[in-house]
């Protein structure tokens, strides 16, 4: 259950990190409260994961996530540019979490 947890967790830390950004720096209400909700649950649902997950797997794995998303909204949501050095980074990113995972097992 601790990675159904981790995993919620990440996908809440990429609903916050967009709804920061189109919150405009806090001075839209309802992003800004959605935005705080995500942050409370995805830190909860950390927390959570860490009662079974070693703290440097999970910690890892939910930045890993949450910036992976984050890239992905960025890019399809907002426009921004989808460079082959972004793009390499960004599979560098994933092949961390999936080798992460694979080392925890």
């Amino acid at each position: 259950m601790a990675w159904v947890f981790l995993g919620v967790a990440g996908l809440l830390e990429v609903v916050w990190a967009y709804l920061l950004k189109v919150s405009d720096g806090f001075s839209k209400p309802v992003e800004s409260a959605i935005a705080i909700v995500a942050m409370i649950g995805s830190f909860w649902l950390l927390s959570l994961a860490m009662k079974e997950l070693p703290l440097g797997t999970a910690y890892a794995i939910w930045t890993g996530i949450g910036a992976a998303g984050a890239f992905a909204v960025g890019i399809f949501i907002l426009g921004e540019a989808a460079t082959v050095m972004r793009v390499g980074s960004v599979l560098l990113i994933l092949a961390g979490i999936i080798g992460l995972k694979l080392a925890s097992e």
